[in-house]
């Protein structure tokens, strides 16, 4: 199993293809649901056989669904530590999924467009990625699958409370809808902080790089619904999506404002992050994320022109550890790891002439 996670290597991951509408913003778009069997308890409730019995259920319904043909069924009795954290890493499990005990699975689609996670804080956990700000299609391609399973799977719902969730926050449509979206010209300005807070009074959460418990770097900010009970799927898409295109407004205006008003020190910040990206020969995951948020403004405004964003996207993705290790083929220990890491970054960016 670990070699057909290996093989995910060679895909660019959705999430950081760098397309879509608004992709210089909006890196991606993600909508989740959350669903139980009915006739099962809550996860907290099930026994081993249980967990068991519902993998297998699932199994057999994503066998028997079209829309996920070809998927990679995975068992996490058949894969390590190393393989879970590496598909954290890419967005494709929770960070709870990985750590917590029990028997557990994910089903991903080939191209990474679609995951779904069983026995996570719900029986299943679906979700659906697309490149840029590109909810409606993301819509789309859920609304196919989660039919196609309901075909073969009958999920816990309630006439008046909608599909009943292990936490009171999931309960009704079970949706949650969010775009992760790069927003360095806010920082600079020092603005964000008034947008994130006019957000939270609109009942939307604000979380990092990897979802909920983490914390924002790079200047990533993952921003997401929180109420799920008295509203429609349609209200809550159209709701996040209005609220996306100011969040997209108010960065293109902090960045022409950066341009017009401090364009030289502006400028000299990204050039210092690329001069330091190119030379260093020891760097952390923290750092790298930080520089390659400012060379991806430069590749935004047109600075840089000799990267591709899908290419300096997926820096973001291999400097991680796991991804570190599983290229190289061993483990690596925290220092080698900043070693290999700042070879891999100078390799890439040797394109980019200081």
């Amino acid at each position: 199993m670990s070699e057909q996670i290996n093989r995910l290597l060679k895909n660019t991951t959705e999430w950081l293809r760098g397309t879509g509408p608004d992709a210089d913003v909006v890196v991606s778009s993600r909508i989740r649901l959350a669903r139980n069997l009915a006739g099962f308890p809550f996860i907290s409730k099930l026994g081993k056989e249980q967990e068991d019995e519902v993998i297998d259920l699932v199994e057999e319904a994503v066998s028997q669904t079209p829309a996920l043909k070809d998927t990679l069924f995975i068992k996490y009795r058949d894969v390590t530590e190393l393989d879970k954290q590496f598909l954290l890493e890419r967005h494709l499990i929770s960070r709870e999924h990985a750590v917590e005990q029990g028997e557990k699975a994910v089903a991903l689609s080939p191209n990474e467009v679609v995951s779904l996670m069983i026995l996570e804080e719900d029986h299943l956990r679906l979700q659906v990625f697309q490149s840029g700000f590109n909810i409606t299609e993301t819509w789309r391609i859920i609304n196919e699958v989660i039919n196609e399973l309901e075909r073969n799977l009958s999920f816990s719902f309630h006439t008046d409370l909608g599909y009943l969730t292990a936490c009171p926050t999931n309960v009704g449509t079970g949706i949650r809808v969010s775009c992760m979206l790069h927003l360095p010209s806010l920082v600079l300005t020092k603005q964000v902080n008034k947008v994130l807070q006019a957000l939270a009074k609109l009942n939307l959460a604000t979380r990092g790089l990897y979802g909920e418990g983490s914390q924002a770097s790079g200047n990533f900010f993952q921003i997401s619904n929180q109420i799920t009970l008295g509203q429609t799927e349609e209200e809550i898409v159209e709701g996040l999506e209005k609220v996306i295109h100011q969040m997209v407004s108010h960065e293109k205006e902090a960045r022409q404002y950066l341009l017009e008003k401090r364009k030289a020190k502006f400028e000299d910040q990204i050039w210092r992050a690329l001069g330091t990206l190119k030379s260093a020969r020891v760097i952390s995951s923290g750092e790298a994320v930080q520089l390659l948020s400012l060379a991806r403004l430069g590749v935004d405004l047109g600075f840089v022109s000799s990267l591709k964003y899908s290419e300096l996207n997926n820096l973001f993705l291999v400097l991680q550890p796991a991804h570190l290790q599983k290229l190289y083929g061993r483990a690596l220990g925290p220092s080698e790891r900043d070693i290999r890491r700042a070879d891999l970054i100078r390799e890439k960016l040797k394109v980019v002439a200081i």
